[in-house]
């Protein structure tokens, strides 16, 4: 009887596993599409004349669910608002409004998570932006970092998912403006997954 009940949940567990991995692979697949629709329309392309012409798909990473988190989040609710820093003389009002603290290969890692003052004030939203750079900065992504879109939890887990992690538009047109990671969210680990630099 325990051995039925040991096999049984054996099973279980294995079902749980494939449908989470079919399911990070469709949401990143799906993320891939998008991007792609995006960059090949010349009316929200953020390409060079020249980028464009010439575009074909955006280089990605082999969707990997290992990089599909979900990380323990801790509000951080005493933080002032800040001025981000930018590639250009700009400066942006962000805030930080939480810790997201999460494991990956059996070593702890912390990212700070923030939010556009400016854009809160305007639109009231949920939006949260997760800037970072990783020890594959510079050599297979951007060297400036990249940024994953999330939106606040309404418990203490959120969802990281890398394979969605995308390149700022500074990283394929000098015209734009973009935040640069704060030293905090530098990761000591090559994030494999997601959109690689641009060629």
């Amino acid at each position: 009887m325990k051995k039925t009940a040991l096999f049984s949940l054996v099973v279980l567990l294995l079902i749980s596993c494939k449908e989470k991995t079919k399911n990070t692979i469709d949401f990143a697949k799906e993320f891939q599409y998008k991007m792609n629709v995006e960059f090949s329309d010349s009316r929200t392309s953020p390409l060079t004349e020249e980028g464009f012409s010439k575009f074909k798909s955006l280089d990605f990473y082999p969707i990997a669910p290992k990089f599909r988190i979900e990380a323990d989040f801790k509000k951080t609710p005493n933080e002032k608002a800040f001025k981000m820093l930018t590639t250009t003389s700009r400066l942006v009002d962000y805030k930080k409004y939480g810790e997201a603290h999460f494991v990956i290969d059996d070593k702890p890692y912390q990212l700070a998570i923030y939010q556009n003052v400016e854009q809160f004030k305007k639109d009231g939203n949920d939006l949260l932006f997760l800037p970072f750079l990783d020890l594959s900065s510079g050599k297979g992504s951007y060297a400036g970092g990249r940024y994953i879109d999330l939106r606040i939890p309404k418990k203490d887990k959120i969802i990281i998912d890398f394979n969605t992690a995308y390149n700022p538009y500074c990283a394929y047109n000098h015209k734009y403006s973009c935040p640069i990671p704060p030293s905090e969210n530098s990761l000591d680990i090559a994030i494999l997954a997601g959109v690689k630099k641009y060629h």
